[in-house]
């Protein structure tokens, strides 16, 4: 019964977060706060919200890291098959040095060369979005950890 508890939270959290960006960007028609790896975060940060993956700082300084090197490579680079690639594994390495490590942000680069995103994109969906997503995700934490009966 637990796990089934512990699922549907997790899940109502996600559509919360998500729900709250994608009202957001329904209100400022030209900002974007949402983007497709967030799906994957509300994964981690509501289904395994102790998960050293889903950690604020991973949480946040893998999304801000690797969005910098996908703009910065969709600025001064022709983007190919190759700085696709090079970008990808570099933006994977920046995050294992810096112990910032969230598997969701490995899909930045991809997504910001293939949409020529520019430097504005770095506050908004990402630094934005991925507070909000950890803020809820803090939340839903603190309420569960309230609601638990003591063992």
């Amino acid at each position: 019964m637990k796990q089934i508890t512990t699922s549907i939270v997790a899940g109502f959290g996600a559509s919360v977060a998500i729900g709250l960006l994608a009202l957001l960007e329904t209100s400022f028609k030209d900002i974007a706060f949402l983007m497709a790896p967030f799906g994957a975060t509300a994964v981690l940060v509501f289904g395994v919200p102790h998960s050293p993956l889903a950690q604020p700082k991973n949480v946040i300084l893998g999304h801000l890291i690797t969005a910098f090197i996908g703009i910065f490579f969709s600025q001064f680079l022709e983007v190919n098959p190759l700085t696709l690639a090079i970008a990808t594994g570099l933006g994977v390495s920046a995050m294992l040095l810096s112990k910032t490590t969230h598997p969701p942000a490995g899909a930045n680069p991809i997504l910001i060369m293939l949409s020529s995103q520019g430097w504005a994109f770095l506050v908004t969906p990402v630094l934005i979005g991925s507070i909000m997503i950890v803020l809820v995700g803090k939340i839903f934490q603190q309420t569960q950890a309230r609601l638990q009966p003591a063992e």
